[in-house]
């Protein structure tokens, strides 16, 4: 559903079928704009790298820590895009600290390996110094010349970075979107690297499709926006998850509330007794240092820092480094922390009017703590004097709801729903999912981008089915409101033509095995799915009951004619040829109605 959930629909009104075809048309253009975009990708010719080197399985021989299956999957998958012809264009989606820089160290090593150059796009001065030590380490005793390019190298150290670059010297640069201004031209890029994807505009996405198009793109990002993700589900980018957690992790344990003094006192001081570190984070400027100054009285013995971007990069640099050498308790900051901050010891994160924040950014801020072995607390406040919105209450539902390992994608999935995909391939942000659902809306964009590329022939997309039986889940046998929808949408998925011919009756082995025996309403339910399937595998478009008789009506014939069943008392003499050989109907067969051209069920 989306963000409100879509709005309900009297039976039998039009409001429902106008609100699909308002999202229909939507669709259909922005799948001729997929397409195309597909196409393109498609027809351009990228480089094929060769395999891996000696010195490639070195590298990875030597890399301390023991690779998730997941890591190991989507490094095989990263290989294989690579050494195709067609331009890679693939999205790595995982938790913080779930190994994705690992991934882009040995992508990157591949393509120097080939003689190519990569650049690799982060959205912080910070994350630059931290990747580029990062890399370094890793590239240690291998021939490749890495540079870094952001504001805080000097105008020479810059200078020498894209000359460089232009000569072919320079093998890998780290930088911020400076990489992507005018000046700096590669002699043969190979490879360019996205870092937390979510953090650039549209505007820096068309600076980088100019920056070359036929070279391979590696997108990473801990919780995707809408635009790409949906892109990733509907198949025109190609996806990974990381979804193992690291030895030793354990979930954040988060609190979302009221602003209490008491509270924040509490939580600073329980983390000083174990002997770790805060970050407090309030995003203004224009009062942090008077927030600052309220948690020196509220916590005297804490050692407090403050950093923001308005820091010259040098009195920045500093006090990061002060904090990580532990010479401060707790650091009041401005998100300017969100990304390329990692700091084990410091596991307790308050975040001071967290209503005001997306959802992928308070999740990419928690990220911040639990990154150790000791146990991480969250805490997101709001002011209780004021009313929290229906959006921010959501979000924060959603951030405290999903507080387990691996629920980037979870809370990926909810922004999708709660902001829309908006246009595609541009900067608008809305779009029809709150009016369909998230469900229908990505099916209708599957459906419509496979018709356009013709990889499926026109015809039925839904069936019309009304019958008067009592066809439910009822609240005594799965009590849980999550559970119940879990096992609507699994039947649902069964039914479908394209489903295992034994889906349904695998649904119905574990709804028994974790709820008992099946009650006669749900019986009924699963006896419409079957219905539903056969009836679809058949060509029909609606299926009515009306009073005791069975309507049929395939969904190519034009006209409003009825056909009787072929397995009922009289069939109609006008029933098509391709009629299910039985009835499925799941009811009984009382006397045969007198409605002309139907027949009872």
């Amino acid at each position: 559903m989306g963000g409100e959930g879509p709005a309900l629909s009297k039976m039998g009104g039009s409001d429902w079928a106008a609100a699909k075809g308002k999202a229909r048309k939507a669709v259909r253009d922005i799948a001729v704009e997929l397409v195309k975009l597909y196409s393109a990708r498609m027809a351009s010719a990228g480089h094929a790298f060769g395999p891996d080197t000696p010195w490639q399985r070195e590298l990875e021989e030597a890399f301390p820590f023991a690779e998730t299956p997941d890591q190991l999957q989507t490094i095989d998958e990263v290989k294989a895009d690579m050494e195709r012809p067609i331009p890679m264009d693939r999205l790595i989606s995982g938790d913080v600290g779930y190994g994705k820089t690992e991934i882009a160290v040995r992508a990157a090593f591949k393509a120097v390996q080939d003689g190519k150059q990569v650049a690799m796009l982060v959205p912080t001065t910070l994350l630059v110094k931290q990747h580029l030590e990062t890399f370094a380490e890793r590239f240690a005793g291998f021939p490749v010349h890495l540079r870094a390019l952001s504001r805080f190298q000097t105008d020479k150290e810059a200078k020498e970075t894209i000359d460089g670059l232009e000569r072919g010297e320079v093998d890998v640069v780290i930088g911020t979107h400076r990489i992507l201004s005018d000046q700096v031209r590669f002699k043969d890029l190979g490879l360019v690297i996205i870092d937390e994807e979510q953090r650039f505009g549209v505007e820096h996405k068309d600076q980088l499709k100019k920056l070359k198009t036929n070279v391979d793109i590696l997108a990473m990002s801990a919780t995707p926006i809408p635009r790409t993700l949906e892109m990733a589900v509907t198949g025109i980018r190609e996806m990974s998850t990381l979804a193992t957690p690291p030895e030793d992790r354990h979930p954040i344990l988060t609190f979302v509330g009221p602003r209490s003094d008491k509270q924040i006192a509490a939580a600073i001081r329980r983390e000083l007794l174990r002997e770790g570190q805060v970050f407090f984070v309030h995003n203004r400027v224009s009062s942090i240092n008077r927030v600052a100054s309220e948690l020196a009285e509220l916590v005297p013995e804490a050692r407090i820092a403050v950093a923001h971007g308005k820091l010259t990069e040098h009195q920045l640099e500093q006090v990061i480094v002060d904090f990580w050498e532990r010479r401060f308790d707790v650091l009041v900051t401005t998100t300017i922390i969100e990304t390329g901050i990692d700091i084990a010891n410091a596991n307790t994160l308050i975040i001071d009017q967290a209503d005001k924040y997306g959802l992928s950014q308070l999740h990419q801020i928690r990220g911040r703590v639990g990154r150790g072995r000791e146990r991480a607390y969250a805490y997101f406040l709001y002011d209780a004097e004021k009313p929290l919105t229906e959006t921010a209450q959501d979000r924060l539902e959603t951030i405290a709801a999903n507080n387990e390992l691996g629920g980037g994608m979870q809370i990926a999935l909810k922004d999708l729903e709660i902001r829309g995909a908006g246009n595609l391939l541009g900067g608008e942000q809305s779009g029809h999912i709150a009016g369909v659902g998230f469900d229908l809306y990505l099916r209708m964009i599957g459906e419509a981008v496979s018709a356009f590329r013709g990889d499926v022939a026109e015809g039925q997309t839904e069936l019309r089915l009304e019958l008067p039986v009592d066809a439910r889940i009822p609240e005594d046998y799965i009590e849980s409101e999550r559970l119940r929808l879990e096992a609507y949408q699994k039947l649902s998925t069964a039914s479908a033509p394209a489903s295992p011919d034994d889906a349904v009756d695998r649904v119905v082995e574990e709804l028994t095995d974790r709820y008992g025996e099946l009650p006669d309403a749900v019986q009924q339910l699963v006896a419409v799915s079957r219905l539903r399937r056969q009836a679809q595998k058949a060509g029909l478009g609606e299926v009515v009951a009306m009073g005791d008789g069975c309507g049929w009506r395939r969904w190519t014939r034009p006209t409003r004619s009825r056909f009787g069943c072929s397995a009922c008392t009289r069939a109609s003499s006008s029933s098509p040829p391709s009629m299910p050989s039985t009835c499925p109907c799941p009811r009984a067969h009382p006397t045969p109605s007198s409605s002309p051209g139907s027949t009872s069920c």
